[in-house]
């Protein structure tokens, strides 16, 4: 018989309907978890929800903005209130940018602040209490850009190295109670993230992604994510590409920073 240290866990996603979190979704589901998707997007949203219900499994739709503090709250307060605690909080939601540093306009730094860093702050303070009382665990959904520098996305990546500060440093304090946090680094994945990117004033832009190397699928990153949660890993990098880029910043980040520089200097044409 498979061992499923999840069953009967309530794990909350945000940012579940769609992309890697709707696969997170499906695999700790799969895994006999009981599951509460969070997202803005409140039609996809039921409709994924549903869609979880049918095949069987044990799912609850709580729409939520994550940039909204009181709305934070009340979805997992609501969560907690339904099934008793979580024990697995995945921060998933995000948003990312691309365009020059100098022609972008602050507020879209603001935006995407407010959806990567705060969102996930937010959530986590609304669940820390129970995911301590029952040694739980908080993933992050954050990226290489949380590690290294991204050419053209500036505020993509101090987002996203605001997270890798902030639960790194909240995992040192969790551990002695038991509870941990897993620290997510994708590569390039097949979701809508880089479809809804915001430009330089702020709507979604039209220019091209660069990226380098084949992309991965949400299923794939699930099923890795899925195993980093057994074992309790504090770093999951995903991706060839992600691991190779992870370990020459690591060991020569000046090398990495002229490679990704001229990897990525479309973004700035």
């Amino acid at each position: 018989m498979t061992h499923q240290p999840f069953i009967d866990k309530i794990i909350a996603v945000t940012g579940a309907a769609s992309g890697i979190g709707l696969a997170v979704c499906r695999k700790f589901a799969d895994q006999g978890a009981t599951i509460a998707l969070l997202d803005m997007d409140r039609e996809t949203l039921e409709r994924r929800t549903q869609e979880l219900t049918d095949a069987g499994h044990t799912t609850m739709a709580v729409p939520c903005d994550v940039t909204r503090r009181e709305e934070c709250e009340y979805a997992i307060g609501h969560v907690i209130d339904r099934f008793g605690g979580i024990d697995v909080l995945f921060n998933n939601a995000g948003i990312t940018q691309r365009g020059a540093f100098i022609d972008t306009n602050p507020s879209v730094f603001e935006t995407v602040m407010a959806v990567n860093f705060f969102g996930s702050l937010y959530c986590t303070r609304a669940a820390i209490h129970s995911i301590i009382e029952r040694k739980g665990l908080i993933i992050v959904n954050e990226s290489i850009a949380g590690l290294a520098p991204l050419l053209g996305r500036t505020g993509y990546s101090a987002s996203k190295h605001a997270l890798h500060g902030l639960f790194t440093s909240l995992r040192s304090e969790i551990r002695p109670a038991g509870a941990h946090v897993l620290i997510v680094c994708p590569g390039f994945i097949q979701t809508n993230l880089q479809a809804r990117a915001l430009g330089c004033d702020g709507r979604v832009t039209t220019r091209p992604q660069s990226r380098v190397g084949k992309q991965s699928t949400p299923e794939e990153a699930a099923e890795a994510i899925y195993e980093a949660a057994v074992k309790r890993k504090h770093l999951l990098v995903l991706t060839p590409v992600g691991k190779i880029s992870y370990w020459i910043s690591r060991l020569a980040p000046v090398l990495y920073e002229r490679i990704m520089a001229r990897q990525l200097r479309s973004e700035l044409e």
